[in-house]
């Protein structure tokens, strides 16, 4: 099974840097977001810098959820283009397990999240203009359970749309959104209560909370309830998709 799993995973990585477009989506346009921003605040006066909260924490913590958006968008595309090529049904065909065929998406996902947060990281030793000292294990860990509970969401969503043609479409109209009710731009507190209520149901609001109070050094309990919010999006979304699913 482990073999199976590897040798599926590392088809998948090769099929993936075939596309150099897919490539620069994935893991150049986050990177290059934030050397971009990186070098046009930097300009700015560094006692602006410092009082600036959005610069500190807020820059980093969009990018790293456009990591994750990004990763959920190629794998709903991917599975979607597979299943209307026959491709799932023959890889289901095969003496490999469900779980595996679909845990080898997830693995490549996770991997290119985690080689994007490194360039993002080296990046910005190097044009991010404000000195933050980042618990960088403890946030890629943050990340990477972030982009596990999204992705859950993603293969709920190929679950459901028929077509490549709609996929990416369709989870970039699910996914993006969220985005302006997650408390990065705007606090939570001061929407509309109707908004407010929608933010709190939406789970890009507790990876944004989870990855900024990282991102500042807090501790890993103080975040107790958007890990166990986060967990039950992955379960929710697991369990559906499971049901959900169609090979063909």
């Amino acid at each position: 099974m482990l073999r199976g799993l590897w040798n599926l995973t590392w088809l998948e990585i090769k099929i993936f840097v075939r596309e150099p477009l897919g490539v620069f989506a994935t893991i150049g346009i986050p990177v290059l977001v934030l050397v971009v921003m990186g070098r046009v605040i930097g300009s700015r006066p560094p006692a602006v810098l410092a009082a600036n909260t959005l610069v500190r924490v807020g820059l980093p913590v969009f990018v790293c959820i456009m990591i994750a958006i990004n990763a959920v968008l190629s794998l709903v595309t991917i599975i979607s283009i597979y299943r209307e090529g026959g491709i799932l049904k023959w890889l289901r065909a095969t003496p490999l397990r469900p779980q595996t065929i679909l845990a080898a998406h997830v693995i490549v996902k996770l991997l290119l999240t985690a080689a994007t947060l490194i360039l993002m990281v080296l990046a910005g030793k190097r044009y991010y203009p404000v000195e933050v000292n980042v618990p960088v294990i403890s946030f890629t860990i943050a990340l990477l359970v972030t982009t596990v509970s999204i992705l859950s969401i993603g293969f709920l969503i190929a679950s459901l749309v028929p077509t490549a043609r709609f996929a990416q479409p369709v989870g970039a109209f699910i996914l993006y959104p969220m985005i302006a009710l997650s408390g990065l731009f705007v606090p939570i507190a001061s929407l509309p209560p109707m908004l407010q209520t929608a933010a709190q149901v939406m789970p890009l609001t507790y990876a944004v909370s989870l990855l900024e109070g990282i991102w500042r050094g807090d501790a890993w309990f103080a975040h107790a309830g958007d890990l166990l919010a986060l967990a039950i999006v992955f379960v929710v979304c697991t369990a559906l998709s499971a049901k959900m699913f169609r090979w063909e």
